[in-house]
């Protein structure tokens, strides 16, 4: 539909006088939301819709903002994980469990906390004290082959971690077909415990790096 010249010169007046968003555009002069972005597309301000939001140069100071907060965030965490360290060092258990992440904790992720192993002795210290520390729930992924009873690993380790069987989610290795005469290293899978904490990442880190300095 073609619309008279003088409405598209009133929206980019209202846009730029008034700074309405799209939504306010096409509500004030009834049409189409679609009409208005092609209008003032070029004349960008903050919109909720296509082709309104902030412009380039907002946008990225926006990011840099918000980056520099949770970056912030993630330092006062690390520094918290320093004093925390100091109340828990005597605690052998707490000692243990910064070292076993050493060894198999997953490292390569600034967001998550997760350790696999298939000793139940191992996870439970892990358990222990990510629960503990944790601002959220942890999560159980179990690594099996395809010739185990996946019912029966669940209720082993809900029984050996003290949490319901269904919590843990199974998830079969790709090369496990056709392995019946295995000889088996890890009867009952290999389990994660995980959580998706930012900030217990980084007090954690502060951990680990505390353990090394000592051992350097």
């Amino acid at each position: 539909m073609t619309y008279p010249l003088y409405l598209k010169a009133k929206t980019r007046d209202l846009r730029q006088r008034k700074q309405l968003t799209i939504d306010e555009l096409a509500e004030r002069l009834a049409l189409p939301r679609t009409t208005i972005y092609y209008w003032v597309r070029d004349l960008p301000i903050a919109s909720s819709g296509p082709g309104g939001g902030f412009s380039s140069e907002a946008r990225r100071k926006a990011a840099r903002a918000n980056s520099r907060k949770y970056r912030l965030l993630r330092e006062a965490a690390y520094d918290e994980g320093i004093e925390t360290y100091f109340w828990f060092d005597g605690d052998a258990d707490f000692r243990d469990f910064v070292c076993l992440y050493i060894a198999e904790g997953y490292k390569r992720c600034r967001n998550r906390v997760s350790i696999g192993n298939s000793d139940p002795a191992v996870l439970s210290v892990a358990q222990r004290w990510m629960t503990r520390f944790s601002r959220r729930d942890l999560d159980y992924q179990l690594q099996y082959h395809a010739d185990q009873d996946e019912a029966a690993l669940r209720r082993f380790w809900g029984s050996q971690l003290g949490i319901d069987p269904e919590r843990i989610k199974l998830q079969r290795k790709s090369n496990s077909g056709g392995l019946a005469v295995r000889t088996w290293r890890s009867k009952h899978g290999v389990l994660s415990i995980g959580s998706n904490d930012t900030y217990f990442r980084a007090e954690l880190q502060a951990w680990i790096d505390l353990v090394r300095e000592g051992w350097l």
